[in-house]
């Protein structure tokens, strides 16, 4: 059975306990109105309300060491200077709690904030989700893997019981929450029970600790894997995968919902007028696969509701704490 429909058994199954806090997955923060129905946060109102900041802060989700990506980002980032008038500023956030928490306090304007944590964002945050990247075909995504050293004595997913597996933070879709749903659901193993989950924090982690035999396994994003591939970060033979899931939508770059229209605007034209071709953005993302090489159009409501059905089937709540 896919992990697909395993989601969807689960979520039948678990119906009438998931009805509370389905309604709260699927709802706002408090703080925030949805008018339209599109499942963000709508911009307020009032003028006194909307911000515009002299220096936008932007940030990328910290599935790998900050300081590589301040780099990565450096011609993206002048770009939007240009486009918006505004000064940018590169925010090395070091988990995904601090992501979240500065965009809710008003401390962070742009962002790209991993696949599951684009829902807590969303409700939460005020996080504005409009685009992310595809290859020039319009091909998008990553696959969550399990992978785990040659010579660790583990086959298939069943040899993990008894040992280690790792997870990277509970608000990672690949790293922890896909790969929950499928073990208890398809293989009835059970966390502390079954196995040992210990969290590495970051993508980078898991897969740098599995290359050095310090976790015998771990939940990965296939993409992250391949770029550390191709900076020679590991080595292609010092992991092997023995899960592969479906295709999930990666990586969602958006906004502060409180930002002025305009200058929300000028946002979203920065990313779709800017030119991939011999930058450091495209050199560091055109090795995953399929390569991302230009930023398309996306809503929050469509492309993550695989997202938010994993979610639902883990009975994941999105109160705002």
């Amino acid at each position: 059975m896919s992990l697909l429909k395993t989601l969807a058994t689960l979520a039948g199954a678990t119906a009438l306990s998931l009805t509370l806090s389905v309604g709260a997955a699927s709802a706002l923060d408090a703080r925030y109105k949805d008018a339209d129905g599109d499942m963000v946060a709508d911009a307020p109102t009032a003028a006194a309300d909307l911000v515009d900041p002299a220096t936008l802060i932007f940030a990328y989700t910290p599935v790998e060491d900050p300081a590589v990506y301040a780099k990565v980002w450096d011609e993206f980032l002048k770009h939007m200077e240009k486009v918006t008038g505004k000064r940018v500023q590169f925010f090395p956030v070091q988990s995904n709690a601090a992501q979240l928490e500065a965009m809710r306090a008003g401390r962070l304007h742009v962002a790209g904030f991993n696949t599951g944590s684009n829902p807590i964002a969303v409700a939460c945050s005020g996080f504005v989700p409009f685009t992310m990247m595809a290859s020039k075909k319009n091909e998008f995504g990553y696959e969550m893997e399990i992978i785990t050293y040659p010579g660790s004595g583990i086959e298939k997913i069943e040899d993990i019981k008894g040992k280690k597996l790792a997870f990277t933070s509970e608000t990672s879709n690949s790293g922890f929450k896909a790969p929950s749903a499928l073990l208890a659901q398809e293989f009835k193993m059970e966390a502390k029970k079954d196995y040992e989950p210990v969290f590495s924090g970051k993508h980078d982690n898991s897969i740098i600790g599995v290359a050095n035999k310090d976790y015998p396994a771990a939940a990965i994003a296939n993409s992250v894997k391949s770029r550390m591939i191709a900076r020679n970060v590991i080595k292609a033979d010092a992991t092997k995968v023995i899960y592969k899931s479906q295709t999930f939508p990666t990586t969602g770059y958006g906004y502060a919902h409180n930002l002025k229209p305009e200058l929300a605007a000028k946002i979203k034209e920065a990313f779709f007028s800017f030119n991939w071709d011999g930058t450091a953005l495209q050199k560091e993302f055109a090795s995953a696969e399929p390569p991302q090489e230009k930023f398309i159009p996306i809503t929050f409501k469509e492309h993550w509701e695989v997202v938010r059905n994993i979610d639902k089937a883990l009975n994941v709540s999105y109160a705002c704490k």
